[in-house]
């Protein structure tokens, strides 16, 4: 599936959830590894503040990219943020959304710099 760059320069984003493991099944507790590098992979909230607007997202970040001085409520920046649309099948219904993924997370200033 296609990945789009998003544009984060003029953009205030705020961390609203901490890093935490990524469950891949909730029933069996299996944690999430990318499927190239092994590596294990964290999910967390941020407020995407943009142009008058803002959403409520979840973003992946691998381990390695989660970095410290992480508040939440502080700003931060979300180096290499892709979304990637997909779609599935569940229990007979279709489902569609967009998934976020990140190199790094780490502290911004605040407000967000245009060009930080």
């Amino acid at each position: 599936m296609r990945s789009i760059r998003v544009e984060t320069s003029a953009a205030t984003i705020l961390l609203t959830e901490a890093p935490e493991k990524k469950v891949k099944d909730r029933q069996s507790g299996e944690i999430a590894t990318d499927s190239v590098t092994g590596e294990t992979l964290m999910t967390l909230g941020v407020v995407y503040i943009e142009g008058g607007g803002s959403s409520l997202i979840k973003v992946t970040v691998p381990e390695r990219g989660v970095t410290e001085g992480l508040a939440v409520g502080a700003p931060v920046s979300l180096v290499g943020l892709v979304a990637r649309p997909w779609e599935s099948t569940f229990n007979g219904q279709q489902r569609h959304g967009i998934a976020y993924r990140a190199e790094v997370v780490a502290p911004a200033s605040f407000p967000a710099e245009v060009g930080a």
